[in-house]
């Protein structure tokens, strides 16, 4: 799972922190929040929920999420890769291309929800009716699994 480098990064969020490894390109939910501005509290995490159910979705995680020895290698900054705990980008506004897609074949046009594992889903998985569309895809999914979607956050 991952990105593709054609992308537009509207507004983006740097005020998150993630605790588990992941690959980039999957919708980032809070889990839990910090107070006031909270910009370098290390309680504000965000996670990829195995449920979406009854998470709030924070954008669209542009970095890989990565535990190095640190001791032994170094982190690979051409990759954005970031190490665990650490800080991470978030899209809340803007367009990539990813491969973070569950169930049904997306059309262009149709709304993006968010689904399991910070995967992306043209139906509301969760079903909880709260209509929580992320954006909408921008494109059909290509031969390597791949479609344009657009982040639209408040």
């Amino acid at each position: 799972m991952a990105l593709k480098s054609d992308r537009n990064e509207v507004q983006t969020d740097i005020s998150f922190f993630m605790n588990e490894v992941a690959t980039r390109g999957g919708i980032a939910s809070m889990s839990t929040a910090g107070s006031g501005a909270a910009m370098d509290q290390g309680v504000a995490l965000v996670t990829y929920a195995a449920s979406a159910s009854g998470q709030v979705p924070m954008g669209l995680l542009l970095n890989d999420m990565v535990n190095l020895d640190l001791t032994r290698q170094h982190i690979n900054q051409h990759k954005d890769e970031v190490q665990k705990g650490g800080k991470v980008t978030i899209l809340r506004k803007g367009y990539v291309v990813t491969n973070n897609i569950e169930g049904t074949t997306p059309t262009a046009g149709a709304q993006a929800f968010p689904a399991h594992s910070g995967n992306l889903s043209i139906t509301d998985i969760v079903g909880d009716g709260t209509g929580s569309a992320i954006g909408r895809f921008l494109s059909t999914v290509d031969q390597d699994g791949y479609a344009k979607v657009e982040i639209n956050l408040p």
